[in-house]
């Protein structure tokens, strides 16, 4: 199966990598296209745009100003945040890695599409973005490119099976274009006074840490899936559906 992933915003280019070879994204002409339009965009028109503020704008159009000659390394090892948290990418073995190449993806607004050793300049481009040079938004920009290479992907590897582990933003780039692919969405529940209830943080973390089981154990058939079992989550047979799966903790 393919899983699918949000990025992140809080990027690491900091820390040492492990020994490795980098990869080329397929989409990284139309990425540093990208970059180049939006380093025209101000400060103040990043700011409004991202919803963030003028320190964090001037962050980002730096980056894009000075984006074809800033370092890059493999987006497994520059996202940061609460999903990479729990996919804890730097703990995982030169097997797991290479199965993560093969079988793991995340979505971007930026590169479209990456696998986890694909080089990856820093950058801030969230895809619900409504900007985008001659298109209304990220969205339209991107049009069915991103999902035809999925669906590539996925006829690559043979399964014909999305494990969806990407936010509603991210998912939005290709839902309803995923012809003939079956799509599992997961669904991440905290006890609480009223139920099960969802809670972004947590659901964010298990996200990453149901990609590193995913590639720890090796796993080609998506119903395995099920006998995920990390930081007590459990499959929820009553409360999940044929392509929805609930994973609990008590």
């Amino acid at each position: 199966m393919i899983a699918l992933l949000s990025p992140a915003k809080t990027l690491d280019y900091e820390r040492p990598l492990p020994p490795l070879t980098a990869t080329e994204p397929r989409f990284a002409d139309t990425a540093e296209a990208l970059a180049r339009s939006a380093a025209n965009l101000t400060q103040k028109r990043l700011a409004q745009l991202m919803h963030i503020s003028p320190t964090l704008a001037k962050l980002n159009a730096d980056r894009f100003a000075e984006f074809a000659d800033a370092p890059a390394r493999p987006a497994l090892f520059a996202f940061a945040g609460d999903v990479y948290t729990g996919l804890e990418p730097r703990s995982l073995d030169e097997a797991a890695i290479a199965y993560a190449q093969d079988h793991v993806r995340m979505l971007s607004g930026l590169y479209g599409l990456l696998r986890p050793l694909d080089a990856m300049r820093p950058y801030r481009l969230e895809m619900g973005t409504r900007w985008a040079p001659r298109h209304k938004s990220l969205y339209e920009f991107w049009g069915d490119r991103i999902a035809t290479a999925v669906r590539a992907d996925v006829a690559a590897e043979g399964s014909g099976a999305v494990l969806n582990l990407a936010s509603q933003e991210y998912f939005a780039a290709v839902l309803g274009k995923l012809g003939g692919v079956r799509v599992i969405d997961v669904d991440f529940r905290e006890p609480g006074p009223d139920g099960p209830r969802f809670v972004s943080f947590n659901a964010k973390r298990a996200r990453g840490m149901m990609a590193r089981w995913l590639c720890e154990h090796r796993i080609n058939d998506i119903a395995d899936m099920k006998g995920f079992d990390s930081d007590g989550y459990r499959f929820d047979a009553a409360e999940s559906a044929t392509d929805r799966w609930r994973f609990s903790r008590a």
